[in-house]
Order: C-alpha cells, then sequence, then structure tokens
C-alpha cells in the first residue's frame, strides 16, 4: 500500500466544509497518480472494464426479454414485460458508480477517495432504488388496470397516483442519500410526518375517496359496463372516477355518487351472476281433489324441461291456507340474462295454465284484506 492509500480519511459527518474536502481529495487523488501511477491506471482500466461489462449485460438482458417481440414494447402484464421495464430503467450512472466502488474495494487508493466513490456510489444507489419502486409500483397499478375497460376507468386516476409516489419515493430516496452524508434528519423527518399529518386532516375527504378508487382498481368489486345494486338503485357503472362513481339507472337518470358511500353499502354485481334462482308460488282451489293435486308438481317438471334455458329444481305442496292450496315451484335459468328469466317464467305460466285447465284445477279466489280506515 503506498503512503498516499494510508493518508487519514477526513470525517464525512458534516457538509460545511466541502470545498476543503473537494481540495483535499483532489490533492490526494494527483499524488496517488504521481507516487504510483502503475495501480491508478490498472484502476481506471478495471472500472471501465467492469462498466462495459455491465453495459454489456444490461443490453443482453433486456434483447433477450425482447426476443420475437420487434420493436413494440412489452406489456406489463407478463413477467418478460416486468423484466425488461425494471432492466430498461437501470441507469448508466448507477452502473459506473457500481464499477467504481466494486474496483475501489480491490485495489489500494487513497481514503478520502474511497470515500468519495462511496458516497458517489450511495447516492446512485439510493436513486436507482427509488427509480425501481417507482416502476414497480406503477407496474403493479397498470398490471391491475389490464383491461380497455379499466384503463379508460382509471385513466384520470393515473396522474394523482404517479404524484402521490414519487413524493413518497423520493422523498425517502432523499432522507436515505442525507441520513449516508452525515446530515441530522430527525427535524427533517418529524417537519414531514407533521406536515403530511395536516394535509392529511385537511383532505381526508378528497385521500378517502382516492383510495376508495384504488380499492376498486384493486380489488375489483365491478367494473365499467357492470349492472350492480345498491340500496335502491340498480343501473350500470358508466364511469369510475378520483372521487365520484356515474352509474346510469334503469329508470334513465344518471345517479352520482362517492367512492366512500357506495364502498360501504353492500353491493350485488349483477353482472356476475351465473345462473338465476326463481321460486313461483301457484294458488290453487282448495276443491281441487288430492289426486289432481299430485300431478301438479309433474306438470310443472315437464313443462321446464320442454323449455329453453331452463333447468328444474323441485314443486312442492308448500301450504294450505283458508283460501288456497300453495304449491311451490323452484326452478333456475342457466343464462343470466333478465330478459331469458322473465321468457322462462312466462313458458312455466302459460304452460301451467293449459295443463290445469286440461285437469280441470281451478286457480284459487284469494281472500283480499279488509281496509276498515283505520
Amino acid at each position: 500500500m503506498t503512503a498516499a492509500a494510508k493518508l487519514p480519511l477526513a470525517r464525512p459527518d458534516m457538509l460545511t466544509d466541502a470545498p476543503a474536502k473537494a481540495q483535499q481529495l483532489i490533492g490526494h487523488t494527483f499524488d496517488w497518480v504521481r507516487t504510483d501511477s502503475t495501480t491508478a491506471a490498472i484502476a481506471v482500466g478495471s472500472a471501465v472494464g467492469v462498466y462495459l461489462v455491465l453495459v454489456a449485460l444490461r443490453f443482453g438482458i433486456g434483447r433477450a426479454l425482447r426476443f420475437g417481440q420487434g420493436t413494440t414494447p412489452l406489456a406489463v402484464t407478463s413477467w418478460r414485460g416486468f423484466a425488461a421495464r425494471m432492466v430498461g430503467r437501470t441507469r448508466s450512472f448507477f452502473l459506473g458508480a457500481l464499477a467504481a466502488h466494486t474496483v475501489s474495494l480491490t485495489i489500494a487508493a487513497p481514503g478520502t477517495l474511497r470515500h468519495a466513490i462511496g458516497v458517489v456510489f450511495t447516492v446512485s444507489a439510493a436513486v436507482q432504488g427509488a427509480v425501481w419502486i417507482r416502476e414497480l409500483i406503477l407496474s403493479l397499478v397498470e398490471r391491475r388496470a389490464a383491461t380497455d375497460e379499466e384503463k379508460s376507468s382509471i385513466h384520470s386516476a393515473m396522474g394523482i397516483i404517479r404524484i402521490l409516489v414519487n413524493v413518497v419515493v423520493w422523498a425517502l430516496a432523499l432522507i436515505l442519500v442525507l441520513d449516508n452524508l452525515g446530515v441530522n434528519v430527525t427535524a427533517l423527518v418529524a417537519g414531514l410526518g407533521v406536515g403530511g399529518i395536516a394535509i392529511g386532516l385537511a383532505a381526508q375527504g378528497i385521500f378517502a375517496d382516492l383510495f376508495a378508487a384504488l380499492a376498486i382498481l384493486f380489488d375489483r368489486p365491478f367494473r365499467v359496463g357492470d349492472n350492480i345494486q345498491f340500496g335502491a338503485t340498480t343501473g350500470t357503472v358508466e364511469a369510475i372516477g378520483l372521487k365520484t362513481i356515474r352509474i346510469r339507472a334503469l329508470s334513465g337518470e344518471q345517479v352520482i355518487i362517492s367512492n366512500t358511500k357506495l364502498l360501504d353499502q353492500q353491493i350485488a354485481n349483477l353482472r356476475r351472476i351465473e345462473q338465476r334462482r326463481v321460486v313461483q308460488t301457484l294458488y290453487l282451489s282448495l276443491e281441487t281433489p288430492a289426486e289432481k293435486l299430485a300431478k301438479v308438481p309433474g306438470m310443472a317438471a315437464d313443462i321446464i324441461a320442454h323449455g329453453d334455458h331452463a333447468r328444474f329444481d323441485r314443486a312442492h305442496i308448500s301450504a294450505l291456507s283458508l283460501d288456497a292450496v300453495e304449491v311451490e315451484i323452484v326452478y333456475f335459468t342457466t343464462v343470466a340474462d333478465y330478459a331469458v328469466m322473465m321468457g322462462a317464467r312466462q313458458t312455466l305460466l302459460l304452460g301451467m295454465l293449459d295443463a290445469l285447465a286440461a285437469e280441470g284445477i281451478q286457480l284459487a279466489e284469494r281472500l283480499l284484506p279488509i281496509n276498515t280506515g283505520r
């Protein structure tokens, strides 16, 4: 080890004497190059070689991930596209700092130079880490919003999402860099915490709706175009915004409700119905003989079996009242469309009217409650 390499390392705990440290770094480096030029040349050549190898690896990995895809960028919905994006976001500045830092650990260099390289590597690593984390979060958001409908619904939200991600990621990177440079970041962290609390309290309604929109994006309780039912409202989702959701009700009007209020309610997604269960009750006359009543379940089963998009489940005489014999018929429509269900119901009722008339079975004349005016 040369005499220049044994020079004492200046304390890095403060940045106020940066000019003096820069002058000291230049002096020590110049002395090292003058007294041990061979080692210095080997160090520079090694650093350049390592850097070129890292750049070649970045290029080769990126090319392999895009192999067979032409010039079209890969979507982040696939692992190849995600890996290609992360490799493409690896900065040359970070690769250069990594190469210099690697060589400085194996080459006898002045302490001030090693420290300066370490500081540069720390800063570049923090910046590169922030870039990778930012791309990771944004890629996850884009991966969840994979379809065209979701992209259009979350397009307006992506701007604020990018802003929030950038603020958080780069603030953490800045704190990490300053802390490694010896700056006391306690006051800065406390200030950011107090400021964040104040902003959160002032805009808690906006942030609540924003995070509700993100919950809709990631959890996917419904999408644009789905028919949903909440409370007394049933309609089609037209748009999912940062603060509100627009729904076209069955009666024609547009219903606008905040994201938070909608998610606080029980929501039925009618589009995801795979089959509908229908319960139909017939009220037959009490004068109908038992042997004829026993034929009614078989009539219903036969009518449903010969219908379209319907599957018979059961039919039973379920109750006797003062004015009727109640027959409960249960069946499923294998198509979720509401019109198909109503068509199957109509087919059953018309068929039962013909079958009951053929057997001489009459419908009950049900008693209506008397209105006393009280």
